[in-house]
């Protein structure tokens, strides 16, 4: 079998918000499959903020995406054709295939779903990457105990939601931040939370601080800025904080203006006894990841850990979807189908 693929390529480097200038559509045929290969048709593409900074040609933890190649993302696909010992035609795979249509794997790489175990697109969101990352940042880092305070930002998507419910099934109390009124209501009455506020409304400070009386023991680092500088004076000595993303600074073009708050934080780190850990869900990948798919996948097929998918159709549409993930416009864990 011989197929083509639509795929979309890193055009330019963005500066500021990636324009549809930064993406190039192209169509080109994929190769004839040599042994051990599969060929695929995906079916869900995962967006997630990290994307954001392989666009850029600094040094960071993983290398920069080329000019020229395909936008990177995990997927989840089809196989149409294999000739590979370990994955058959008809089988739903993980792979990690980027923005495209269709993609020749090897088979090696790819990891067999079972439709029947969970939604197959599960692999990308709650039972994936992002509540992976969830669980190891409060496993390894984090660490939140009965009685104890912890806050999450962007806490309706894949990471926060699995973070604030973790938490609370370690006996903790979850307050979780989002933007807008139907994301606070969801994280009420749909997922739980102890305490859910509106990082837009004015009165922000104060609404957090009286969520949090006894002050915050875990703050879970998804978004840094503004919600970051509500959250710091509030922090209990001993408090630890998993540093695991700062999507409000991803499209800045330099550095903020303003008073240098450096030597305040630092003051604060050492007075206060804090723990700020930076870290990369691939560190405990190798160790953990089956240790949370045994703890959190019956939760999820119980239904006692919930989540939320946003699903946008079209490959077409993957850009625009993109800069919305970034502005804070999902609502859950965003996929695209491509083939849509």
């Amino acid at each position: 079998m011989t197929a083509a693929t639509t795929r979309i390529v890193l055009a330019k480097r963005p500066h500021g918000v990636p324009t549809d200038e930064c993406f190039r559509f192209e169509e080109v045929q994929l190769p004839t499959l040599a042994d051990g290969q599969v060929l695929l048709r995906i079916d869900y593409l995962s967006l997630d903020p990290y994307m954001r900074g392989r666009m850029n040609a600094a040094k960071s933890y993983a290398m920069p995406t080329e000019i020229g190649d395909t936008m990177p993302g995990g997927t989840v696909a089809t196989v149409l054709e294999s000739r590979s010992s370990s994955v058959t035609a008809g089988e739903q795979v993980l792979s990690y295939s980027g923005w495209q249509t269709h993609a020749v794997a090897d088979g090696a790489t790819v990891r067999r779903l079972d439709p029947a175990a969970a939604p197959v697109q599960t692999a990308l969101g709650v039972l994936g990457m992002p509540g992976f990352t969830a669980y190891a940042g409060l496993r390894n880092i984090g660490r939140p105990t009965a009685g104890e305070t912890l806050v999450v930002a962007a806490a309706t998507g894949p990471v926060g939601s699995m973070v604030g419910q973790l938490a609370q099934r370690a006996g903790a109390r979850a307050v979780g931040i989002a933007g807008g009124p139907d994301k606070v209501e969801f994280l009420r009455a749909g997922l739980g939370f102890d305490a859910a506020l509106d990082h837009r409304a004015p009165d922000f400070r104060e609404q957090l601080a009286a969520a949090v009386p006894e002050g915050v023991d875990v703050y879970f680092e998804n978004v840094g800025g503004g919600v970051f500088d509500a959250v710091f004076p509030l922090l209990n000595t001993f408090g630890r904080v998993p540093v695991c993303g700062l999507a409000a600074n991803y499209n800045l073009t330099g550095l903020p203006t303003g008073t240098d708050r450096v030597p305040a934080l630092l003051a604060g780190i050492l007075t206060r006894s804090l723990t700020f850990r930076g870290f990369i869900q691939s560190e405990w990948a190798a160790t953990q990841f089956d240790d949370f798919l045994a703890e959190v996948a019956p939760e999820v097929a119980a239904g006692r850990i919930r989540y939320r998918e946003d699903v946008v159709d079209g490959l077409e549409n993957a850009p625009e979807a993109f800069r919305g993930l970034l502005a804070g416009r999902n609502f859950g864990k965003l996929l695209v189908r491509p083939n849509a």
